[in-house]
């Protein structure tokens, strides 16, 4: 498929998703949420790709935000229609089954911090920014940051970030558990993709049950979670992935893991 915001380039099982509108500073206007569901519909259903990287082109900005124009004409009817749209194009990421990493280049603001947190991981360059800048707007999050950015930092410091709209610098979201790691922005992309690489080197099976252990489990009671936690377990057990798996560190050598 053919692109008008995007760039998607797919090299040894890794898909690198850019979003290429460097002249708005890659902000998410309708076309590019489509986009945005399309090739990560495409990915999730390729075999052949195992894990994706999401960044934004140029060193400005991962994604500065929403398309601030379409936003000011909609009335609340198509307000409430395209947060929930934003959020199921979110929900596709966080839920692929596969790894998927945020390189953030720069600005990551409104629906660009959004965004970044729906990926499973984020790296951030040193002259990454991260915020939530809607209530200067007088507007609120719409893709869900105000579900997983508490998820993922504690209530607290969410609700500083989200009423005050101020921007978190590289160190500090580091700090309060924001970015996963601060590179140097001439290596962004070759430190996801390592990182990436790190863990596509692991059962693609055991990727996805992971995933889906963590994203359904933080949802449910503790209870129900160790018991979807030991379903899972017990479904790994009969797949090719484990018995090879079990049997290369037997043997003392590298596993060849098939998905399977």
């Amino acid at each position: 498929m053919s692109y008008e915001n995007l760039k998607v380039e797919t090299r040894d099982g890794v898909a690198i998703v850019t979003i290429n509108r460097p002249d708005k500073l890659n902000a998410l206007n309708d076309r590019t949420v489509e986009e945005l569901d399309a090739a990560f519909a495409a990915i999730g259903s390729d075999p052949q790709v195992r894990g994706a990287i999401l960044t934004g082109a140029g060193e400005k900005a991962f994604v500065a935000g929403a398309d601030i124009a379409e936003l000011a004409t909609q009335s609340p009817v198509d307000g409430k229609e395209r947060s929930i749209r934003g959020q199921k194009v979110l929900d596709r990421i966080e839920n692929l089954g596969k790894p998927v990493i945020a390189a953030v280049n720069g600005f990551a603001l409104g629906g660009g911090c959004e965004l970044a947190l729906a990926c499973h991981v984020r790296v951030a360059s040193e002259n990454a920014r991260l915020g939530t800048p809607e209530v200067k707007l007088g507007i609120m999050c719409g893709y869900a940051g105000t579900q997983r950015l508490p998820r993922l930092v504690g209530k607290g410091r969410a609700l500083e970030m989200l009423l005050t709209g101020e921007m978190v610098a590289a160190p500090d979201a580091l700090r309060i558990g924001l970015v996963n790691r601060v590179v140097p922005k001439e290596s962004l992309l070759a430190e996801a993709e390592t990182l990436l690489r790190q863990m596509l080197a692991n059962g693609p099976v055991s990727l996805r049950f992971t995933l889906e252990a963590v994203n359904a489990g933080l949802e449910m009671p503790l209870d129900e979670a160790q018991y979807l936690e030991a379903t899972l377990f017990g479904l790994i057990c009969t797949t090719e992935d484990m018995k090879e798996g079990t049997k290369a560190f037997l043997e003392k050598r590298p596993a060849k893991f098939q998905g399977k």
